[in-house]
This record gives structure tokens, sequence and C-alpha cells, in this order.
């Protein structure tokens, strides 16, 4: 009896488990919770690959003798961009590579190379924008602060490394100013970007000011690094000391950062039928989230991979939200680079005659596709006259092939099909979106990255508030993108194989 009842909870809780149609959506709050920055949604994908069993390899070594068909690899750059990629047991070089491509990055405020700012006894810090953000959304939030920290490895000064960090605690806010002092605040808020929106770190007292000038003074007979201003110098020493504890290390070894604000409310489940998610970086952390486990969940079966012929991969860009153009951006080598090295693997081939190098780089640009993913936008009831009347994306109703004929967009009538006939065998509902005539129309990864010849399709999943400190979309919508990327890693080959185009 004892036997029996203690494993009849268990079985519950089984099905509840395996009824949960929302269960793809709960893991999305646990991967955008640990990744307030690209560096950690960079550490977040890599822990996934790892305990999928995905083998890291470095781009500053040789791969001739690492990568072999049949396996799973990642790398990153800048640890604030990842590519993975499975090789088909059947791949050989001049095959096409088939990506699912996202960014890491979302619009933040950054703390400026000198953020030590003070007025009227409040400690404030300097920071600078990044991207298009909804500014306005981040006053009055309770703020942390998280990203990379270069360290000292010794006294000497000889070994550094790029160390993460997360306060997870609101250390920061921007208030607005009380409606007594601005009385038509309600009619239009407007503030200035630069002088408005300097976050208050805490206030000054006699011990703090102390504290500061002995740390200042003491960092100047210090060996240092590099050379001045020292880091004392620059930031208010009671920050220094929050990241020197949070890392366990000393402020003496704190030798530079970049670091990010973000708000610390964690992500939600909402709705009357919790319908929806509330969450801070939706775009574009959904589509790492999604493609990460499409990937990984496209490997469970040994068979799919020993059947392939291709790659399957994911490349998750830093920067497009300030546009791509870094050396771990879309823009960058990071993608073709890549399919060069694969083409360039030591496989025997069972052709007659191997062709050159270059003519297999060709063509594998001509047999791959890129399914750019990045979020699309919902249909607001609010703002009905903001949409084109056909062309009014649902939450939950699917992912969304986005056009735009000015090709803001890389969909083309030919990556449509491709990709409306692997959803239609996935069995998830896709829909349609384009911009009105009267409006301009955003862009994303895909216009630049089909300029190296690679077939490519728009798509995203349905959100509101996109660029706000906090964006809303659907809990099924996040099943839908996994599946939909799932099948695309399992069939494109056979369903690309139907079509004939040039």
């Amino acid at each position: 009896m004892a036997s029996s009842s203690t494993s009849a909870p268990a079985a519950s809780a089984d099905k509840a488990a395996k009824d949960d149609d929302i269960a793809a959506a709960r893991r999305f709050l646990e991967y955008v919770d640990a990744s307030p920055t690209p560096f950690h949604a960079v550490a977040t994908t890599s822990a996934l690959l790892d305990a999928a069993g995905f083998v890291r390899v470095k781009e500053n070594e040789l791969w001739d003798n690492k990568v072999k068909q049949g396996g799973k690899y990642y790398f990153t750059r800048n640890q604030s961009a990842i590519v993975a990629f499975a090789v088909g047991a059947k791949y050989q070089p001049g095959n096409g590579v088939h990506v699912v491509g996202a960014h890491t990055d979302s619009p933040n405020f950054q703390i400026k190379p000198v953020s030590r700012k003070a007025k009227e006894g409040y400690l404030q810090c300097g920071v600078e924008t990044y991207g298009g953000g909804i500014w306005a959304s981040w006053f009055d939030r309770d703020l942390g602060v998280a990203g990379r920290v270069i360290v000292s490895d010794s006294k000497n000064h000889d070994a550094f490394t790029g160390k993460l960090v997360h306060i997870k605690r609101p250390i920061l806010r921007i208030p607005t100013l009380a409606i007594h002092l601005n009385r038509t605040v309600n009619e239009a808020f407007k503030f200035n970007v630069e002088d408005n929106t300097v976050p208050i770190l805490g206030l000054a007292t006699e011990q703090l000011n102390k504290r500061a000038d002995e740390a200042a003074e003491a960092a100047k007979v210090t060996p240092q690094a590099v050379g001045s201003p020292v880091m004392a110098e620059k930031h208010h020493s009671i920050l220094l000391d929050l990241l020197a504890s949070e890392l366990g290390i000393s402020v003496e070894q704190i030798q530079d950062f970049e670091l990010s604000l973000y708000d610390t409310q964690p992500a939600s489940i909402g709705g009357i039928n919790n319908e929806f998610i509330h969450s801070p970086r939706l775009d574009n952390q959904m589509s790492c989230f999604c493609a990460t486990e499409a990937l990984i969940e496209s490997l469970s079966s040994a068979a799919s991979l020993n059947a392939s012929s291709s790659i399957r991969a994911i490349a998750l860009f830093d920067n497009e939200e300030v546009g791509s153009v870094s050396t771990h951006g879309a823009e960058s080598n990071m993608l073709p680079s890549l399919i060069q090295r694969l083409v360039a693997l030591p496989i025997a081939s069972s052709a007659s005659s191997a062709p050159a190098a270059s003519n297999l780089y060709e063509q594998a640009i001509a047999r791959s596709f890129l399914l750019s993913s990045d979020m699309a936008h919902g249909f607001h009831p609010n703002y009905p006259s903001f949409y084109e009347e056909n062309h009014r994306p649902k939450i939950n109703g699917g992912p969304v092939i986005k056009t735009n004929v000015k090709q803001r967009y890389a969909t083309t009538g030919p990556t449509a099909f491709l990709i409306r006939r692997i959803a239609q065998r996935a069995q998830v509902p896709l829909q349609s979106f384009v911009v009105k005539n009267d409006m301009p129309c955003g862009s994303t990864i895909g216009p630049m990255l089909s300029k190296l010849g690679i077939r490519t399709l728009d798509l995203g999943n349905p959100q509101l508030s996109m660029h706000s400190i906090r964006e809303t979309c659907g809990t099924k919508d996040v099943a839908y993108k996994i599946e939909l990327f799932k099948h695309f890693f399992d069939s494109f080959e056979q369903v690309d194989a139907q079509l004939t185009i040039d």
C-alpha cells in the first residue's frame, strides 16, 4: 500500500507535465531570467548544448581532426555570439547548411566607460542607450546590473579572464518627476535621454566619500595592468566593491567591464487562461531559445543525423539592434567562415575527382538555407490603424512570415513556399505580415546574410510592446516555433529536393 500511494503522485505529476501545453513557455522563462545580457544568453545556450552532448571547438584552432561526420559542435565569439552545428553522417563537402539565425542582444542602457557621477547627495551612474528602446518604459523600474568583467587572475597581472556577473537585486533606478512638478506629463511624456535617464545608485555619505577617496589613492600606488585613469577613478567604489564581492575577487583585480542595466522583475505567465508571456528581451531571446531547443530535439534520435547529408545549424549573433556591424554580428564572417571550414574538412569523397575548394564553397552556399528568426508585430487591439487590414498576426496564432518587397525582409516566393510546406508537415499554423505603405519597415539579419547568396526567409513569433523593457507574446507560440524549427532541420533536404527554380 505504501508503495502504490507514493507512486501515485509521481504518475500524476508525469501526466500533468505531458498535458501541459505551455511547458515550452515555462522553460523559456528559466532561459530568459538566466540571460540578462548577450553574454549570459550565450552561456545559457552553451550549457544546454553541453548537456546535449555537443563538443566545443575554438575558432583559433584547426578543426581537421576534431569535426567529423555525425558529430555535434559549437563555438562562441566574444562570449556574446554562438554557432552550433551538427554534421550529417552522410555529409560531403559542398552540401548545404540549413541554419536558423537569430540575435542575442536587446535594447538596454549600458554603463559608460567613466560612469562616476554625483549630484546633491545622490550617487549616480552614467549610462548610454543601446539600440532603439522605448526608453520611457525604463522609468520607475527596479534595475539590476549584469555583464562581463575583465579580471586579473593574479597580483602580477600576467593572465586575464572575462567573467560574467549578474547582480540580481535592484541597485539602480531612473525615477520620473512628480506630476505636481510636471503637470503636462499625461499629455506627452517628454524627456531628454541624456539628462533625465541617469540612474540613481544610492545616497552619498561621509563614510562612502572617504572610502572612495581612499580607494582612488590606493589604486594609484598599486601595480596596475593598464594606465591611468584606474577603475577607482572612473566608477563609484561602492559599485566596484559590489562587483568584486559578487565575483569573489578583490577590487584591484577588476580591469574593465561591459555592464548593462536590466529589469530584475522575473518573466511570468499571464492572462486569464495563461495565454501570455510577460518578459524582458523577447526580442530576440525567444528565437535563441527556440532555435537551441529545436536543434537539440532534432538530434534526440541518432537515426536523424545518420540519414542526413547536410549540416543543421543555429547562429545566434550579437549587435543586431545597432546594425550588426561588429566581429560578432551578422555582418561579420561568422557564418561564411563556418561554411568555408566545413567544405575544407578532410572527408573522403566517392567522386572520382574532387572539385576545388572554392567551387565547393559556392556550391554549399547555393544549397544552403537561412531561417532568419526575429520577433514579429502582433495585432494590438488599441491601435488598429497601424496594421494593414489583411495582415494582422494574432497572438498564439503561430509564427509569422514577414514579407517586404523593398527587401527590408528577405522572404521570397520560393523560400516562403518551402517553409509553408515544412509547416504543413509539422502541423504548425503560419501567419503573414507586411507593413502598411505609409509606414517605414524595420529589418533583420535576413537581408544582410542573404547577400552571401543563401536563400533566406524572415519569420518570427507575434508580440506586443516590441523594444519595451517588458514585452508580451503568446505561450502556445513557443511550442509552435520549436516544432517548426525541428521539422526544418529534419525534413528540409527532402522538401527542397521537390522544388526546381533555377
